[in-house]
Formats: C-alpha cells, sequence, structure tokens
C-alpha cells in the first residue's frame, strides 16, 4: 500500500494482473474493488491507476475498520455525559411527579383564601299578591287590587368573621409551603443517598478492575515463572482459581453501579439509556466536623417540620378566634318596595318598607366548636414538643453516625491504605523470588483488596451520615 497526494493504491495479490484492477481511493472513503466478474466490494468511485502492488491483508483491514466505524450503533457513539450533584438536584426539583404534584397543595390551599374572605350575597326577593281569583257579589276584578313588592336583604358579619377566616386560611398556606419543604427534605435525602451510592459503586467498581488487571500481571509472571520450572502446576491452579474473586467482585461493582443509577433515574423521572448516563462528584471525606450545638441550632432555625408544628399551633389559636366568633348574631338588613300595597293609606300607590332581623342567642349553638378549638391548640401544642424532640434527637443520632464514620476513616487514610499497599507488593516481591509461601501471597492479595474495599465503603458510609446529618438539619450543611 503506498500514500501518494492523500490517496492510497492496493490490488488484489492473490489475483494475477489481467484478473484484477490497481485502485486509488481517498483517505476515510470506502473503497471498491472491481474485479473483470463485476462483482464490488463496496460503493465509492475509484480511478485505476498503475502503481505499486500492496498486499491483501492491509486492504482487508482498512476495509473491516471503514465497516466498523460505518456500523457502529447510535448509542455507542453517543457522548456520555456526567452530571454534578447540583444538576441532578436541579434536574430533581424541576421533573420528579410526586414533588410537583405535592407543590399544588401550595396553590390549592391559596384558593381556599379566596374563598374565605367572600362576604356574603344579597338576596333579592319579587312577590305579588292581592290578585282576585273568583267574584265577589257579582264583582270581579282581578288585577285592581294586585300588588308588587321587590326585596333585598343583606346578611352582614359581625365580630371581623371573614378577616379570621381569611388569616386562618392563609396560616394553612403556610403549612402547606412547610410540609412541602418537608417532603423535598425527605426526598432530597433518598436523592442524595442514592447520587453517593453512584459515587460509591464508580470507585468500587475502579477498585475491581484495578484488582483484577493487577491480578492478571501476577498470572502472567507465574505462567511464566511455571514454565521455566519454578513453581508447581498445583500452585498455578490455585493462582488461577483465585481470580474466579476477583471476576465476581468486577461482575457485582457493575450490578450495583446500574441499581444505582437506575434509581436516581427514577427519581428524576427520567429514560436516559444507563450507558449514556453517569455521575461525577468528590468522593472523599472532610475531617472538620463543627459542635453539636451549632449543628442543634441550626435545625431548630430551618427545619420546615417544625416550622410547619409551630405554625399550626398558631393557627389553632386562630381557629379558636373564628369559634368565638362565629358565636355572635348576625344582623339581616331588608328593604323593599311595593306597588299599589294594600294599606289604609288610599294615596300609597307606591311604597318603601325596611326591616331589621336579629337572631335571638337563647341556646348556644358554638360551644362545642369553642371548646374543640381550644383542645385543639392544646394538641398542636404537644405536637410541637414533639417536633422539637425529634429533631434533637434526628441531629443526635446523625452527629454520632458521622462522627463514628470519622474515627474509623482517619487511621485508614493515614496509616492502613499504604500499609496494605507496601505489604501487598513487598510480599509479591519476596513470592516471585521464592521468599514467601503461595499461602502468604494469597493471604496479602485479600488484605489489600479487603483494606481497600473497606475504605470505599467507609467514605460511603460517611457521605450518606453527611447527607443524613443533613436531612436533620434541615439544609445542606456539610457538602
Amino acid at each position: 500500500m503506498t500514500v501518494a497526494e492523500n490517496r492510497m493504491t492496493f490490488h488484489d495479490a492473490t489475483f494475477p494482473m489481467a484478473q484484477g484492477r490497481l485502485l486509488t481511493v481517498e483517505p476515510y472513503s470506502s473503497a471498491v474493488f472491481e474485479r473483470e466478474t463485476g462483482m464490488a466490494m463496496s460503493a465509492a468511485v475509484v480511478k485505476t491507476v498503475p502503481e505499486k502492488l500492496v498486499s491483501l491483508r492491509s486492504v482487508r483491514l482498512f476495509l473491516m475498520a471503514l465497516l466498523i466505524v460505518g456500523s457502529l450503533p447510535k448509542s455507542a457513539q453517543a457522548q456520555q455525559h456526567s452530571s454534578t450533584w447540583q444538576e441532578i438536584r436541579d434536574k430533581f426539583e424541576a421533573t420528579n411527579p410526586t414533588l410537583l404534584a405535592d407543590k399544588l397543595n401550595i396553590d390549592e390551599s391559596k384558593a381556599q383564601e379566596i374563598t374565605a374572605y367572600l362576604r356574603p350575597n344579597p338576596d333579592l326577593t319579587l312577590s305579588t299578591d292581592g290578585t282576585q281569583i273568583s267574584p265577589y257579589k257579582g264583582v270581579w276584578q282581578p288585577f285592581v287590587g294586585t300588588q308588587f313588592v321587590s326585596s333585598l336583604s343583606y346578611l352582614h358579619e359581625r365580630q371581623h368573621k371573614r378577616e379570621l377566616r381569611l388569616e386562618s386560611a392563609k396560616k394553612g398556606t403556610l403549612i402547606a409551603e412547610s410540609s412541602h419543604a418537608d417532603l423535598e427534605r425527605t426526598m432530597l435525602f433518598n436523592l442524595r443517598s442514592a447520587f453517593v451510592t453512584a459515587l460509591q459503586g464508580k470507585a468500587v467498581l475502579h477498585l475491581a478492575r484495578d484488582n483484577l488487571e493487577y491480578y492478571d500481571h501476577i498470572l502472567d509472571i507465574s505462567r511464566n515463572r511455571f514454565n521455566a520450572g519454578d513453581i508447581a502446576q498445583i500452585d498455578l491452579d490455585r493462582l488461577e482459581l483465585q481470580r474466579v474473586q476477583y471476576e465476581s467482585d468486577l461482575q457485582a461493582a457493575e450490578e450495583n453501579l446500574e441499581t444505582a443509577k437506575i434509581q436516581l433515574l427514577t427519581l428524576l423521572n427520567s429514560r436516559t439509556p444507563l450507558d449514556q448516563f453517569d455521575v461525577t462528584g468528590p468522593f472523599d471525606f472532610s475531617d472538620q466536623l463543627m459542635s453539636r450545638h451549632e449543628f442543634q441550632k441550626i435545625a431548630l432555625d430551618t427545619r420546615p417540620d417544625l416550622k410547619a408544628a409551630v405554625e399550626a399551633v398558631d393557627k389553632a389559636h386562630t381557629d379558636h378566634e373564628l369559634a368565638v366568633a362565629n358565636g355572635s348574631t348576625d344582623p339581616t338588613f331588608s328593604a323593599w318596595y311595593s306597588y299599589n300595597p294594600s294599606f289604609n293609606n288610599p294615596f300609597a300607590h307606591q311604597t318603601l318598607g325596611a326591616s331589621i332581623a336579629i337572631p335571638l342567642r337563647i341556646f348556644d349553638r358554638n360551644q362545642g366548636e369553642k371548646l374543640r378549638t381550644q383542645i385543639d391548640i392544646t394538641r398542636n401544642e404537644k405536637l410541637r414538643d414533639a417536633a422539637e424532640a425529634q429533631v434533637f434527637s434526628d441531629v443526635d443520632s446523625g452527629y454520632a453516625a458521622l462522627e463514628s464514620n470519622l474515627i474509623q476513616l482517619r487511621p485508614y487514610k493515614a496509616k492502613y491504605l499504604q500499609q496494605s499497599v507496601r505489604v501487598r507488593d513487598t510480599i509479591t516481591f519476596s513470592y516471585q523470588h521464592g521468599g514467601a509461601s503461595l499461602l502468604d501471597f494469597l493471604n496479602a492479595q485479600a488484605e489489600y483488596r479487603g483494606v481497600q474495599l473497606n475504605y470505599v465503603n467507609l467514605v460511603g458510609s460517611y457521605l450518606t451520615s453527611a447527607a443524613q446529618l443533613n436531612q436533620a438539619l434541615g439544609r445542606e450543611v456539610i457538602q
């Protein structure tokens, strides 16, 4: 094969020149090799030139490369996007159906504010009377005495009933907002846990691949030693059987990562293919930790469920005031116009009238509601105390779990990780030079694998505990 002026020229070496033709093709285009039989290997324009012969193997390799590139599926060529935690959170808040459905409760509560502040509608009454329906003493004048009356009445609400209903509805909206924030807090913890699980799965998968690659290198060396007569067949067999564990670790890591991605995509309500979805972010721990008292103070200020409990107490007081106001009487004012009334005054052909109706409170029919709302105040106060106690409990539990993880992680990062590498490399070198037994070598490999895997799992537990503490605080304090 020759390359000249950006063209490659080749011919089929298996056929004599009488049966084949030299072809010139542009680079990265599909090549056509045409024999006198009329068969074509692909569709492209070719030029025949007398050039230097090339091997058929080069032609086949070139055509195979073109075929592979052209037949790659779109999913394989698509670029995988790695999402950060902030991108995942933003998409979750914009697309999660459970969160969006609960958010509509706030809009419903705001709509109830409109209803609560509505005024009573006036009543319009049209009536007629005095129409003669039968003769009397031989006289029948049916419409002479007919009178027409139109009246308008309006119920006046006293003791600020409308204002209290509006205030109660607004406080109900505040409770709905706090309840929605609390649901978001809980679901963000689930999202963060799935995100951490995905990061942990990637770290475990990377570790499993490194371990398998390192062990395959050891197996290659061991096979060379076996061929040289340095080790026995049984030792080589035991080494090769040990590879099953590394293969199993790799398969389990891939499965766990896919499961974590599926959980994330479910929370995001996304149908993105798994091979095009990935996450990225720091997978490490911070040794800095605020005091327990500072965390408790933050939680008391920001926990939405505690805010909802406090707002429920405030709303209960307003509801009790409304119950007392509803016990008051509301007068009804009325006015009417009469045409052709039957009064003693024969000249009162068109008249006006007015009235006021006041209910008599002989029996207080609202005393049960007053008592219920008074009891409801006490009940909500107890629930507020329980919510506050739960806040302290959540903060203490999350803080203890995070502190425990830090206590375990510090010696790993300071000592155990380096020791496991040093022991593995030392025993491996000694085993390859006959200074250590096979059992010592396998134990060193298992110890290294265990220490590295434990460290990755501890970092994952730390990040999960940090998410749990953030949930207890009501906002992200530990990144």
